[in-house]
Parts: C-alpha cells; structure tokens; sequence
C-alpha cells in the first residue's frame, strides 16, 4: 500500500491545484470524512468540494504542495499517511502549513483517499 497511498496522494494534490471540484473528486471514496477546525465534515460527492476553493481563494490562496509525506501503518489495502502541506500564494510565498494525516483505501477496485484529519482550519 506504500506506493498506491503516495499516488493518491499525487493525484490529489494535482488535481486539487486545477480548481475543479469535479478532478478533484476522483481521489476520494465517498463518503469521505475531514477532520479539522473542531469539526467533523462528511464529504458525499464531489459537489460538496466546490466551496474550498472559493474559501481558500479568499484567504489568499492560489496553489499547494506537499512538503512531507510518509506512510506509517498500511496493509495491503489501506495506509495512513502523515502529511505536511504548503499552501501558497500566487507569487509564490508561503500562507500557511499544517500537518495532518490521510487514510487512503482500496475499495471499489481502486485506491481513493477515506478520510483526512488535519490542523488546517
């Protein structure tokens, strides 16, 4: 589960940097959970991702990164991953980094991202 976690993970970022609920959404099974900010969010579709980039966009947002990953626990067919993520703006400098930790499954045939839990509000 090493390698497929740090595909998804890959495609995840990718597709999140496009801006497209839609892209993005092809990483999650769903439904997916985030935990953040106190909160517990269940993500259905990727409709319900449209919303974070207008959020972030607000806050200054223009693209993210990963700056650390490592997959801690898997079997053959989920692994946790810690992570750190950068998010930037559009000339480049740095807005904000948190740490946080994916669950990335194989269900359905493939390997799709669960569940994140991150200290990103």
């Amino acid at each position: 589960a090493y390698q497929p976690a740090y595909d998804v993970t890959d495609r995840f970022m990718s597709s999140f940097n496009t801006k497209n609920a839609e892209a993005w959404g092809a990483t999650f099974h769903f439904p997916s959970v985030r935990i953040a900010s106190g909160n517990v969010r269940i993500i259905n579709s990727a409709a319900d991702l449209e919303n974070s980039f207008a959020t972030l966009g607000a806050q200054g947002w223009d693209h993210s990164a990963w700056a650390a990953r490592r997959v801690v626990q898997c079997s053959d067919t989920k692994a946790h991953m810690l992570t750190t993520f950068v998010r930037y703006r559009a000339d480049g400098s740095e807005l904000s980094k948190f740490d946080s930790l994916y669950i990335v499954e194989f269900k359905n045939n493939r390997w799709a991202l669960t569940a994140r839990s991150s200290f990103a509000p």
